[in-house]
């Protein structure tokens, strides 16, 4: 039995502030051993509900931060940023669970901490057949495309509170208070990671008994994606599938779920790349 985990880092033991997830050498590399202990905390929780095998892909920024010769060895990694499932890179119908790590709320969530969407300088919502999505809900659809549920996420109360109300009663652990954007009120590792471990078991035990079923968003799908500046929309209209509809909001349709995510990535990308002149 194969368990599927995407970490993210923003939501992980001990986050608070930008630092802590790129730039500074001396936060961020404390808070990379953090998120690589709270990743170790779900695989034990993992195998202890009767996984086999752990595959986990690194969600986060340039997605090179999870530290390989300190991961549990009963799991793999992928590494990188070059991935066209993103933060749910390797995911596919072999897997009985998912859980998410170090999750973080969608762009906007009052007092969320760190909270933005993909990317955070560029999308301002995105919405899926008119429901706005985050991170959570994106890659528990695509999850969801494979016929995998997803059982636990970890993060802040606020993510936390965003995949209940998305996916219904999984398991979560939360790992600390979001007061503000750059503020939290912390679990120290000693309570977070037996909180992950138990989370992660219980969720993989409940996704067996088929007690969490799969999030899937049924075709045909229809994306709307707002976006913090006017540049670059026109560019990513030369996809077929993309429609441009005002000034900052693009359209994106697929047959599927699966293809319409392909194409909003591809769009958002697009648009990042736009913004300051691709020539």
């Amino acid at each position: 039995m194969k368990v599927f985990i995407s970490a993210d880092m923003e939501g992980a033991t001990g986050v608070a502030v930008g630092p802590h997830v790129g730039g500074d050498a001396v936060e961020y590399g404390r808070m990379r051993k953090l998120l690589t202990q709270d990743i170790n905390a779900a695989i034990r929780g993992a195998v202890a509900a009767g996984a086999e095998e752990c595959l986990v892909t690194d969600a986060h920024g340039k997605m090179t931060n999870i530290l390989i010769e300190e991961i549990d060895s009963r799991a793999r990694l992928i590494s990188g940023s070059n991935k066209q499932l993103m933060q749910v890179e390797g995911i596919g119908p072999e897997f009985a669970a998912a859980m998410f790590v170090a999750y973080h709320a969608r762009e906007g969530t009052q007092d969320g901490l760190l909270n933005h969407t993909l990317l955070g300088g560029t999308v301002a919502e995105l919405r899926c057949n008119g429901r706005a999505f985050g991170e959570t809900a994106l890659n528990a659809a695509v999850a969801g495309h494979f016929g995998v549920p997803v059982c636990m996420v970890a993060g802040d109360d606020k993510v936390c509170r965003e995949a209940q109300d998305l996916l219904g009663d999984i398991e979560i652990a939360v790992v600390k208070v979001a007061r503000e954007r750059l503020v939290a009120d912390l679990l120290p590792p000693a309570r977070s990671h037996p909180l992950i471990e138990a989370k992660a078991k219980a969720g993989v035990e409940r996704a067996l008994r088929g007690e969490i079923r799969p999030f899937v968003v049924p075709g045909p799908v229809v994306f709307e994606a707002d976006f913090k500046s006017t540049a670059g929309l026109g560019m990513a209209c030369l996809f077929p599938s993309v429609e441009y509809l005002g000034p900052k909001t693009l359209r994106v349709r697929g047959s599927d779920y699966l293809a319409a995510f392909k194409v909003l990535i591809g769009t958002l990308f697009m648009v990042r790349a736009a913004q300051s002149g691709i020539i």
